[in-house]
């Protein structure tokens, strides 16, 4: 029996023929005991070969006997001597050996196989919990690198400030000189339009609630898996508009850090219902 995580519940069994109700108590079990995933069930059944196995039918051996004995006393009152059969004689009569056949053990491997079901799912529901705890601490450590990657670009923003407002200065002094008559209202646009384009707020604080939403995600007993996939894409989104609107090569280095841990994050996420 095996497993990996899907969009839905594909249920996939190859369980041999002639077992009674073991597929649909299979599927009936597998159905209430998960929500999502791709499971597959194989079951092979191999019987000891007896083909070759002989016995005895002894009550054609008492028949085949009887006339042996039959034939012997017949010629015996005509006068005709017959030498006496070999075991192997007889044993060449039609019917004295058969061929073994396996006892028909149906019902009762049904019943063996039903029963184990239940501690069969059981089992396999415990793998996916553990498997489930180690993989939601691997992703909560990259949350944890997120928000301090989110923190560290915070600062580089912070830090690259007076830049920012010397090349927006250098900018402005070029247009003054190249303009004759200058639009005092249009400068003041532009500038704004300038300032925007570089001001990562707005991505740092967006960033900041996807780490709270996926936090909580993690700590929730529902299934999360969808809802943590798009808070991924909201991640990655946020890290390129980032390294868009960086530029600062520190802030650029903090924005790549940050898309290769989300592709990781993402990759994870995979594997979580």
């Amino acid at each position: 029996m095996r497993g990996v995580n899907a969009r839905g519940l594909d249920l996939r069994l190859r369980v041999p023929d002639g077992i009674g109700g073991l597929e649909t108590a299979l599927r009936a079990a597998l159905n209430g005991a998960l929500g999502r995933g791709n499971v597959t069930v194989n079951l092979r059944l191999s019987r000891e070969d007896i083909a070759g196995t002989l016995a005895v039918d002894e009550a054609q051996l008492d028949a085949i006997l009887r006339a042996l004995d039959q034939v012997q006393e017949r010629a015996f009152a005509i006068g005709v001597t017959l030498g006496q059969p070999t075991a192997a004689d007889v044993l060449a009569q039609r019917g004295v050996l058969i061929t073994g056949k396996p006892e028909d053990t149906g019902d009762a491997l049904a019943q063996a196989l039903l029963a184990d079901i239940a501690p069969l799912v059981a089992d396999f529901v415990a793998m996916r919990a553990s498997e489930g705890a180690a993989l939601e601490a691997v992703l909560a450590a990259q949350l944890d690198q997120i928000a301090a990657l989110t923190d560290a670009a915070a600062d580089a923003a912070q830090a690259r400030a007076p830049q920012v407002r010397a090349n927006l200065t250098a900018a402005l002094h070029r247009v003054m000189e190249d303009v004759a008559e200058v639009d005092a209202a249009r400068i003041a646009q532009e500038l704004a339009v300038l300032a925007l384009k570089s001001d990562v707020t707005e991505e740092i604080d967006r960033l900041e609630a996807h780490v709270a939403a996926a936090r909580e995600l993690l700590g929730s007993d529902k299934p999360a898996g969808r809802k943590l996939d798009f808070l991924s894409q909201e991640f990655n989104r946020e890290a390129n508009t980032l390294c868009a609107k960086a530029q600062a090569a520190p802030l650029t280095a903090i924005g790549l850090d940050l898309k290769a841990v989300i592709d990781q994050l993402r990759e994870q996420i995979q594997n979580v219902e």
